[in-house]
């Protein structure tokens, strides 16, 4: 198994709606910030380096397995640990704890396609990338 990592995202106004609890589209953006910031923290390849590589990340999967609210005023604590690496996919565990409660509020799977930015098209991941995310 690869290491887990974790980011802390606080729950902002626009989160909310109606039910004033976090709407279930935020959580896409909290899991995708949080892996922004864990590739250059734990990763060490920031998004602008991968582009300069001339690669970049696309959703092919999203599985969310909504638990438990989250409300204004809420931080939570994102963690994720790559899965696995198959051919051109990287396969991503997240789980979103409320770190008033640690309980948690969200967890699932994401299913990320590298693409080629030449060319659109999705690319095997290079040994070099497999090595950075698979600690």
């Amino acid at each position: 198994m690869t290491s887990r990592f974790s980011s802390e995202i606080p729950v902002r106004p626009d989160d909310i709606d109606m039910f004033q609890h976090v709407h279930n589209s935020r959580y896409l953006d909290y899991i995708q910030a949080a892996r922004y910031d864990q590739m250059t923290r734990c990763y060490k390849v920031t998004m602008e380096e991968f582009m300069i590589m001339g690669y970049g990340w696309v959703v092919k999967k999203a599985t969310l397995n909504f638990k438990r609210p989250l409300i204004m005023g809420d931080v939570m604590r994102i963690f994720t640990q790559v899965r696995e690496i198959d051919g051109s996919d990287a396969v991503v565990d997240f789980e979103i704890l409320n770190a008033r409660n640690e309980k948690v509020s969200c967890d699932g799977q994401m299913v990320y396609t590298m693409i080629n930015l030449k060319t659109g098209r999705s690319e095997k991941i290079p040994e070099e990338i497999r090595e950075k995310y698979l600690i």
